[in-house]
C-alpha cells in the first residue's frame, strides 16, 4: 500500500505501488481501470513479470452498471471509510495515513475472521405512525 499526495497522478504513482505491493507478497494478477492503460502495462509484465488486466466497461454500457472488479475495488473502500478516522484526510504524513489505512483493514478482517459465519443484512425496518 502506498500513500502519495493529492497532487500526483494515479498513474504516475502505480509503479510505486505495484513495486511495493510486489515486494511484500509476489503478485500475479492485478485489475486496473482504464487511466491505468499504456507503459504500465508493459513495465509490469516485464519487470515484475505480472500481468496488469485493464478492466474496461462494456461498449454498448449506457449509465451505471456494476462490474465485478471494479466492485470489489469500491467494495473495500467503503469498508476503509467506515472508521471514522478515514471518513476525511486529516493527517499531514502519508506515513500516518498507511498506518491507519492499515489498522482499519486488520480490525475489519479481524471482525470477519471472529464471527465465524458470513455476514447477514439485517432485517429492514418498518415503523407505523399512530
Amino acid at each position: 500500500m502506498t500513500v502519495l499526495a493529492a497532487s500526483w497522478q494515479d498513474r504516475d504513482g502505480a509503479k510505486t505501488a505495484l513495486l511495493s505491493a510486489y515486494m511484500a507478497a509476489p503478485i500475479r494478477h492485478v485489475f486496473a481501470d482504464q487511466g491505468f492503460t499504456g507503459r504500465l502495462v508493459d513495465w509490469t509484465r516485464d519487470i515484475l513479470r505480472t500481468t496488469l488486466e485493464i478492466v474496461r466497461k462494456p461498449t454498448d454500457q449506457r449509465g451505471f452498471a456494476v462490474h465485478p472488479r471494479r466492485w470489489v475495488v469500491e467494495r473495500t473502500l467503503a469498508w476503509l471509510t467506515a472508521c471514522r478516522r478515514l471518513a476525511r484526510d486529516y493527517e499531514r504524513h502519508p506515513e500516518v495515513s498507511e498506518a491507519i489505512i492499515r489498522w482499519a483493514a486488520i480490525a475489519g478482517m479481524t471482525r470477519r475472521i471472529t464471527r465465524g459465519r458470513p455476514a447477514r443484512r439485517h432485517a429492514r425496518r418498518t415503523f407505523t405512525w399512530t
